[in-house]
């Protein structure tokens, strides 16, 4: 029966050098959990609203000092003094006090920074790892550990990286059967394989937000994937069978609504929702493509409806600015039979147990789920890793190198470990 005691937030840096939140949630006991909060540089205009300043004399408006003081002021308020081991019932407290329906008024941010720290304290107060805690709060059904398997940025481009490619993400999705650290050898290797070949190219190797490659001078979109399967053959190991490959488009940032049609530079190409279907139709014969994420803009639902029909049985089609953690679009998704997977990212809903909700809505359906970081302003926060195996998800994204993104890849180490894995 442990009681908050003082909840603190402050404004951090993330991994794009710009601020973010993280909080402090400290219990009666002297126990103390704390979490930050990353964003994207490509976010779905669905997601839960991230609260700036506004203020162009600081951080060209991208402060968040006014969504720390609604954790000092206003959440603490309405938290300090109630139990901290019931996290459905912090998070209704949080979604009550803010009352919209992206969580506008207090910022998705602050509200988040408080859920996941209020989380980690009370794991900490009765002396449970993260991933246990979540799975006995939330009565998860699952009888066994499972843990998520790694899908690797690799290049970048898109609002991720200038003058890269038009898609946002080429991605390594290791699909063989070891332990969690030699999957991870193996798209470490693979990563290393293919900046070789970059290098034989003269191309690039600098790297993007992701910690992905980010190369000027691609001249098609379809180039990264001859040379991410020829890299894969490099390291020694299978294509398809060993690590294959997923891609990230974010076709909502380069499509037109006006003119329904989606822009792409490097071919110099304008094509309809059809012709985007039968393009990526075409790659699923020539590459080892696991699964397409974001493949067609946000709202084109009636494309969605023809890319699931089309490609569905070749590959996972995966939801992420379409369904953005959002158990109402994700049950539209499922009404109208357009995805058979889902990436999920904390910040995208904005509290702990809206999360798990999404997660545990498209479980029911087989939906396999992928938990993600943030293509910006992520932190070295792993909390992301502890959520992906309480729930068993079959695959988490990170890019492969920065400190942000290792710091992931090192807790599944070390949650491998302790599992005796």
């Amino acid at each position: 029966m442990i009681k908050i005691k003082n909840i603190k937030a402050r404004e951090i840096l993330s991994s794009m050098g710009a601020p973010t939140v993280e909080a402090d949630v400290l219990l009666e006991n002297g126990v103390m959990g704390r979490a930050s909060v990353p964003f994207g540089a490509s976010a779905g205009i669905h997601e839960a609203h991230i609260l700036f300043d506004n203020d162009p004399k600081r951080y060209y408006g991208k402060g968040m000092q006014k969504a720390c003081r609604n954790v000092n002021n206003v959440i603490a308020k309405a938290l300090v003094g109630k139990l901290v081991s019931n996290p459905q019932k912090i998070d209704e407290i949080l979604i009550d006090l803010d009352g919209t329906s992206n969580k506008k008024k207090l910022g998705g941010n602050s509200i988040l920074a408080v859920s996941l720290a209020a989380a980690r304290a009370a794991a900490q107060s009765v002396d449970k790892p993260l991933y246990k805690f979540i799975r006995e709060k939330y009565k998860l059904p699952y009888k066994e550990w499972i843990l998520p398997k790694p899908m690797m940025v690799v290049i970048e481009g898109g609002k991720h990286a200038a003058k890269s490619t038009d898609f946002q993400e080429y991605i390594i999705s290791v699909c063989g059967q070891a332990s969690a650290r030699e999957l991870i050898r193996w798209g470490e290797e693979t990563y290393y394989a293919l900046k070789g070949l970059l290098e034989e190219k003269g191309l690039s190797t600098n790297v993007g937000n992701e910690g992905a490659f980010a190369p000027p001078g691609i001249e098609t979109n379809e180039e990264p994937l001859k040379l991410i399967t020829a890299a894969i053959k490099k390291a020694g190991y299978s294509p398809g069978k060993d690590i294959a490959i997923s891609l990230d488009p974010a076709a909502s940032e380069f499509y037109e609504a006006d003119e329904g049609r989606y822009l792409l530079k490097r071919e110099h190409a304008a094509l309809s929702s059809d012709q985007m279907i039968a393009l990526y139709d075409e790659w699923l014969t020539k590459y080892p493509i696991l699964s397409v994420e974001d493949g067609l803009a946000e709202d084109d639902w009636s494309g969605w409806s023809k890319m699931y029909k089309k490609l569905s049985s070749k590959t996972r089609v995966i939801g992420d600015d379409l369904t953005v953690t959002n158990k109402k679009r994700i049950q539209k998704a499922i009404d109208e039979q357009v995805i058979n997977a889902v990436l999920i990212k904390l910040n995208q809903i904005g509290t702990l147990s809206e999360t798990v909700e999404a997660i545990q809505l498209g479980q029911q359906h087989g939906f396999w789920q992928i938990i993600s970081h943030r293509g910006g302003g992520e932190t070295t926060d792993s909390f992301m890793i502890d959520l992906g195996v309480a729930v068993n998800a079959e695959y988490f994204k990170v890019g492969p190198s920065r400190g942000e993104r290792t710091a992931k890849y090192n807790r599944l180490i070390r949650i491998e470990e302790e599992l005796g894995k």
